[in-house]
């Protein structure tokens, strides 16, 4: 596994629009939307980062797999961003009662019992 960091990369606008198969506009409609919040040069040029791709490719398979329109992906992405919040918040408090003593805290093995959060989509377990 890399420690390189997610949110590092920088990749231009044209770079990922090839990549992906996404006219320009169409990014652009997802950051003025607020679904990805790529960074900026100091002369306004867009930087995706590893990070924003995972998310842009989590995006596609709801739009282009799924059929989701843009205001479902904006409660999809909510939703799985406050499980992904509240995993990291299971698994420091998991650790918390671990250094306390605690040694035998059942880790979480999912933020949901049902499906299986990953950068590509849904996956039913």
């Amino acid at each position: 596994m890399s420690s390189r960091d997610p949110r590092l990369g920088a990749y231009m606008i044209g770079v990922v629009s090839m990549r992906y198969g996404v006219h320009p506009q169409t990014l652009r409609l997802y950051e003025r939307e607020g679904l990805l919040t790529p960074s900026r040069t100091e002369g306004k040029t867009r930087l995706y980062s590893d990070e924003d791709l995972e998310r842009l490719e989590f995006i596609l398979n709801l739009t282009r797999d799924l059929g989701v329109n843009l205001a479902g992906v904006d409660v999809v992405l909510g939703m799985r961003d406050r499980l992904n919040h509240l995993q990291e918040e299971l698994e420091r408090l998991a650790h918390a009662l671990e250094a306390a003593g605690l040694k035998d805290v059942p880790r979480p093995t999912s933020a949901t019992g049902l499906v299986k959060l990953t950068p590509h989509g849904l996956r039913k377990r």
